[in-house]
Order: structure tokens, then sequence, then C-alpha cells
């Protein structure tokens, strides 16, 4: 308990650089909806920015949908309910990721949640999405709900999350390619149905706003911001970083993103045929953080998966032997190194200034593409789990045979 103190008092330091975001993505969404209202169209608004030069709406007319009735209130209410909701779906997710290592290794309950969301509230990701008033944990809460209870169940609803969550902001779509891969034909159909619903719904309000978000404003690149951004941790943020200022060249980044997403789901289909769902959401979210052209350190929850799995292998693995012991000191120096890593973050405590900085030594390179290189070392080194929640082993054979447990 002593230690649940100290971790509660130690938020508010990790949280005072965040305080200068001052709620400014929300702002932004805000701003861009009394713009809307007034009768002018909504991808016009913009609104400038000391690092990124000019900002604006990018999200797709249906998200617009969703954020309308929150400009009607003040926006001191509106920052209150955000957050609130935010709050709230730490504790709902954490409790979902943890209920099963609690209950695989006799864990107090309560206190373990307890610890699990101050350490998940700790971690920059979770920082930067309330500080910026993001819509981050909306779209955990859908692709948890449906990865791990409704698609699993082979539930009538399963798809419906993922759906909705790729029809607000376009980065969960990986989740419906990961279905296509592990065949669940009639729930990636679901999905696809309930996103392009969505759309439609949304081209039913606003015809003008879509027609010009799907055919021109999607493709525009530069209305998102710098990619070379230390913020950026995807593949193409770290190669923009290189070049600066200048953009990276295409036929460089995409056999990289060619190569990071054919394994990193093929590793995802491996870890959903071995009984752990969680393992394989996890690894297709890190997937598309890697090749996503921007992914914002506040899109990066999938970490805090990493850790839970990489705790509970760590757990499940016996000691008593030299492998045993080996493996469970492996697991569990990633588990803290992961841990360290996401609590510091990559943007908190550095100001890496407004003008585009080429990468220049290898310190540089390190510290500023952290996320990058974190995501594919859990790439490669994420263990996959047994349903009973004992890490197994990736076997060389073909798929037919059963994955081989590691020793215990």
């Amino acid at each position: 308990m002593v230690g649940a103190l100290a971790m509660a008092a130690v938020l508010p330091a990790l949280y005072l650089p965040g305080i200068t975001h001052n709620f400014f993505d929300l702002k932004i969404y805000m701003s861009a909806m009394d713009w809307w209202l007034a009768g002018n169209p909504l991808y016009d608004y913009v609104q400038p920015d000391r690092v990124q030069g000019e900002l604006y709406f990018t999200y797709p007319p249906f998200t617009a949908l969703l954020l309308l009735p929150f400009a009607l209130p003040k926006l001191g209410a509106t920052v209150v309910i955000f957050t609130g909701l935010t709050l709230l779906g730490v504790v709902v997710t954490t409790k979902w990721l943890l209920d099963p290592v609690i209950r695989r290794h006799g864990l107090p309950h309560l206190f373990t949640l307890v610890v699990g969301v101050l350490l998940v509230l700790a971690v920059e990701s979770t920082r930067e999405t309330i500080t910026f008033g993001q819509i981050n944990m909306l779209l955990v809460v859908l692709i948890l709900a449906d990865l791990l209870f409704a698609v699993p169940r082979d539930s009538r609803w399963a798809g419906v999350g993922i759906g909705l969550a790729t029809a607000l902001k376009l980065f969960p779509g990986i989740f419906v390619v990961y279905l296509l891969a592990t065949r669940r034909w009639r729930a990636a159909a679901v999905a696809a149905a309930t996103a392009a619903g969505a759309t439609l719904l949304a081209a039913a309000v606003a015809p003008a706003d879509s027609w010009r978000f799907w055919t021109h404003e999607l493709w525009a690149t530069d209305r998102v911001g710098r990619t070379d951004y230390t913020g950026n941790q995807s593949l193409f943020g770290l190669l923009s970083r290189l070049t600066a200022p200048e953009e990276p060249d295409r036929l460089i980044w995409l056999p990289l993103v060619v190569a990071v997403a054919g394994y990193g789901l093929w590793r995802a289909v491996r870890a959903s045929r071995a009984g752990d769902p969680l393992a394989a959401l996890t690894l297709t979210g890190l997937v598309a953080a890697l090749v996503s052209p921007i992914t914002w350190t506040h899109h990066i929850y999938w970490f805090i998966p990493a850790v839970v799995i990489l705790v509970d292998a760590t757990l499940s693995t016996d000691p008593r032997t030299a492998t045993g012991a080996r493996q469970r000191r492996r697991l569990g120096a990633l588990a803290v190194g992961t841990s360290a890593i996401i609590v510091y973050g990559v943007v908190s405590f550095y100001d890496f200034g407004v003008a585009p900085e080429p990468t220049s030594t290898p310190w540089a390179f390190l510290l500023r593409n952290t996320y990058v290189l974190l995501c594919l070392v859990l790439l490669v080194a994420l263990p996959l789990r047994a349903e009973a929640g004992a890490p197994v082993a990736e076997s060389r054979e073909p798929d037919t045979l059963p994955e081989a447990p590691l020793p215990r």
C-alpha cells in the first residue's frame, strides 16, 4: 500500500510537462465544431501552431458528428467530461487486462488493480491523451471490447467495435486486416459494414464535407503536421528525422512497411492460434504504430498490454530450471525496461525545437526514435502464451503442429 501511495504522489510531477498542452487538441476540435455550426466548411478550419505551422480538423466527418454535441456546453464542462470519460476508460480497460492475470496467479485483486491503474496513468501515452484532450481511450475501449470479448466468443456483435473505431479514426483499420488474416470472415465483414455504415451516415448529414474529406483532405499529408517532429513515432517519422527538412524516399519506406506489417501480422496470427488474443491484438497495434505515416505518442497505447503480457509470462515461467530462470530474467527485464521507457516517455521532458533538424548522432537517433525501436523489439520478443497463461515458444514447424511450451 505504501508503494501505491508513493506512485500516486509521483503522478502530479509526471503530468507537470503536459500542463502546457492545456487541452490543445480538444480546443481545436471544439473550435472547429463552432466554425462548422456557423455554416462554414468543416475542413476550411485552420489555426496557427508554433511547431507544426498550421493545424486543421483532420478527422473523418463521422467523428465530427460525434464531437458536435460537446461544442454545446461551455469549454470547461467539455474538458471535465472528456477527462472523466478517459479516466473511466483507463479503469475499465486496465481491469479487463489485469483480471485474468490476477486470477491465474492469485494476486490481491483490489491492490493489483489500483497499482495497475496508477501505472497506466503514469504512462506518457495516457498523460498526452489526457492533457491534449484526445479521444484515444474511446478507440481502445471499442477495440479491446471487440477483440477480447466479442470476437473470441463469436458474438453476433463481433466486429462492430472495430468498425466504429475505424470510422472515427482510420488508425484502427489495421484490426480489420487482422480479422481477415485470422480468417474471422464474419467479424471482418461486420467491421467493414459498420465502418461503411457510419461513413454513409455522415455523408447523408454532411455530403459536401464528406466528399471533400474522402477525395482530397484524407490524402493531404501536410494537414496533419510535420512528419519529422519527434512526437511522430512511426517508421516514416524515423526516416523523416534522418532526411529533414526533406521528406524521405517512399521507395525506401514502403518496403519497410510491407516487411514489418507482414512479420507483425504473421506473429499476431500465431498468437491467435496459440490461444492468446491479447498478444495478437497487441502485436497488431504495434504494427499499426509502425506503419502509419503519423503515429503521435498518444496513439501508442499498445505498450501497456505488452507490459501486462510480459509480467504474466514472467510469473508463469518456472525458475527452477536453468532455462526457465534465464527466460524469467529476460522477460522480467523486458517488462521493467518497457515500463521505464513508456513512463519517462519520448517528448515529455525534451524540447526538440521548432525548426526541422536531421538526426546527426547515434544518441540523437536513439533518443528521438525510442518508441519506434521499442515497437520493433516487442514485435520480435513479445511472448505468446497458452490459454492457461504459460508462455509458449514459437515452433519452427508448420502451423498445423501445436506450439511447444517453454521448459518449466
